[in-house]
């Protein structure tokens, strides 16, 4: 099997609200795909969902061919115990918004802490580990740094990682540049790029339309819950099918000047 996430007629609703409305998505394993979209298309929720921080209502998800939270049971999906839950989860690796450190944690500490907690990892060797990743992420120099004593830009490249000390099959990147001061958007991309060219399987939902030009294997346009357009960069910015697609694209377009990258 070569598709690392699989996803068929996922559906999630919030209450009355239908979130969801039945999402079809295929990743292969080693590519690169950004999930574009308005506010509200359901985006953000979709993510949350494939590594079941969000239970869904309706269809599957698989990861390398097996579920996150359940077990196949006949035709039926049954909900496993949150332990094993949590262990499958910690094969991907998420990156959101905000940086969510431990500020009593030094950089180094908070890389390491996990593979200690969860994969039972010799505290010497996860330390290593840690340290090898934050100068993979250049920040070798601030690894006996607090939070508090980086900048938002760095925080965000601990958070890489940190997910990255999992060993993850799949990275999961919620908007990690959106709570960023502009100048610091391109030291965080430019780590992302990086993984992308060493072939780490990523889900990314941006707004950075020159990120997903340079990184994705295929753009897929999310609108109202469902995927509307799904292509290659160069087709689907070049020439969009769908109205909401051709309405965010000019949107921003108009309100942001692309961040450069190397």
């Amino acid at each position: 099997m070569n598709a690392m996430l699989e996803a068929t007629a996922v559906r999630k609703s919030f209450g009355a609200t239908q979130v969801l409305n039945g999402i079809d998505l295929t990743v292969e394993r080693g590519s690169v795909v950004c999930l574009l979209g308005r506010s509200g298309s359901g985006k953000s929720t979709f993510l949350r969902c494939i590594n079941h921080l969000e239970t869904i209502d309706g269809g599957e998800i698989t990861i390398d061919g097996r579920h996150i939270g359940y077990e196949r049971r006949g035709d039926r999906l049954l909900e496993i115990r949150e332990r094993e839950i949590a262990r499958r989860r910690s094969e991907i690796g998420m990156v959101f918004q905000r940086f969510n450190l431990f500020a009593n944690k030094t950089a180094v500490e908070n890389v390491a802490l996990a593979p200690v907690t969860v994969k039972g990892t010799r505290p010497d060797q996860a330390r290593r580990r840690a340290l090898e990743l934050l100068d993979r992420v250049g920040l070798a120099d601030k690894a006996e740094l607090y939070p508090t004593q980086l900048s938002g830009g760095q925080q965000q490249r601990v958070a890489i990682a940190r997910a990255l000390a999992m060993d993850p099959k799949l990275m999961l990147f919620d908007e990690p540049t959106s709570a960023l001061d502009p100048e610091l958007v391109a030291e965080v991309l430019n780590v992302m790029l990086d993984l992308a060219r060493e072939g780490m399987t990523m889900v990314v939902v941006t707004h950075e339309l020159g990120f997903a030009r340079k990184a994705a294997d295929r753009v897929v346009m999310m609108h109202d819950g469902v995927v509307v357009e799904d292509g290659p960069p160069t087709t689907v910015f070049s020439v969009p099918a769908h109205a909401s697609t051709q309405a965010f694209l000019s949107h921003w377009a108009d309100q942001s000047i692309e961040t450069e990258t190397k």
